[in-house]
This record gives C-alpha cells, structure tokens and sequence, in this order.
C-alpha cells in the first residue's frame, strides 16, 4: 500500500474566517463543512481540516507551489498589507528567500490570523 496524508486539523480560534484567509492567499476554495470541520483541500487531495479550539501552539505548513501561483498569492500578500518574511524567525520582513540548496526555489513565510507560520515555496529546478 501507497501511504499517502489524506488530511490534518489545523486549530483556529474561527475555523471559517482562517480557512477563507488561507483559500484567498493560495487561490483556492473553502469546502464545504465535513461534520464541525471547516475544509480546504489541496491539489494532491490532502485537506486542512479546520477545527475551532480556544488555545494552541501555533504549528508550521508549507505550500509548494508553481512559479506564477507563488507570484499570484506573494501579490495577494501584498496588496492585502499581510507582512510576509523572507524567513522563519520572521526577522526579514517583506523579503522572500532563495534557497541555497535548491537552484530556483524561492519562498516566504507569512503569519494566519491564528499565528500559524505558512509558507509557500517553488520547486525551483528540483521541480523541472
């Protein structure tokens, strides 16, 4: 058998609000509610599965997105005044990273209104 991750619970203080910020940054949609779960599902079918709890630790995810995606969501960043890092300690604000490791990757680290830390990166050549 293929293992594969088919969801994750992302703790939110408003499941429906966070969801809808994270589905407006990458392009996506919120779907519809899955018991008290407020979904929003990737391109690889796995989903966020937010989930309404008063207090958490903040977690980290990564998006790996195409070059025009990551363009489009760095401008929906922008344009809605979120401030976005060019790393994970979010000391280098408005930057974004090229990765040492990866010819062509770039990323950058932007907070949810949980504090949540995300990221959206390319594959850079890794992905050709």
């Amino acid at each position: 058998m293929t293992v594969e991750l088919n969801h994750t619970i992302v703790p939110a203080r408003n499941p429906q609000a966070s969801a809808q910020f994270l589905a407006e940054i990458l392009g996506l949609r919120v779907d519809p509610p899955v018991a008290h779960f407020t979904p929003v599902t990737l391109a690889n079918q796995v989903s966020l599965d937010y989930d309404q709890l008063d207090a958490f630790e903040p977690h980290h995810y990564a998006f790996m997105v195409s070059e025009q995606e990551f363009d489009a969501a760095l401008a929906r960043i922008q344009d809605g005044g979120i401030p976005h890092y060019g790393d994970p300690a979010c000391q280098e604000i408005g930057q974004i990273y090229h990765s040492k490791r990866t010819e062509g990757r770039r990323g950058t680290y932007f907070r949810d209104p949980d504090g949540h830390l995300m990221e959206i990166l390319t594959a850079g050549d890794a992905g050709s």
